[in-house]
């Protein structure tokens, strides 16, 4: 198995996402929860693919404070979206959703939220920003971003 697993597993989300306005995240999360929910053979085989990513480790090799991070594929390989793995049990970097970002978000340990969310979906609009927060255990989270478009934070 290899990060193209994961883009074959997504790959209906992606396509799904070029036609989603993520300027109404309330909407958007409404559609991707019915049409790709996380309690189906869809998500069985996500986890299934992160699980099995992070112990071959091939997915999430990388760390860094509370997380354990990889790309997974650049926004030519993910039908126009940059695809990231994190598995977060803590707070994440700042950073600026230029064109917005949609999380599907995979309950790893504990009863994890991710910046308020349990397992599912999240949507962020375009301009919005945040510091990604998991609190109450761990989440493996897979953000995509409409042509790789975000800000980091400068470091001061």
């Amino acid at each position: 198995m290899s990060n193209e697993s994961v883009i074959d597993a997504l790959a209906p989300v992606l396509d799904r996402l070029k036609t989603l306005d993520l300027s109404d995240p309330g909407a958007a999360i409404e559609l991707l929860n019915m049409e790709y929910p996380l309690h189906t053979e869809f998500g069985d085989k996500l986890r299934k693919l992160a699980k099995q990513g992070v112990e071959e480790g091939w997915l999430c090799g990388r760390e860094g404070g509370p997380s354990k991070f990889s790309r997974v594929a650049k926004p030519d390989a993910g039908h126009g979206f940059s695809i990231d793995a994190v598995l977060l049990w803590g707070d994440g970097p700042w950073h600026k959703h230029v064109k917005g970002e949609v999380n599907c978000m995979l309950a790893w340990e504990g009863d994890p939220e991710f910046c308020g969310f349990k397992e599912g979906w999240a949507v962020f609009p375009p301009g919005s920003q945040h510091v990604p927060t998991v609190k109450g255990g761990k989440m493996m989270i897979f953000y995509m971003l409409p042509d790789g478009a975000v800000e980091w934070k400068k470091p001061e």
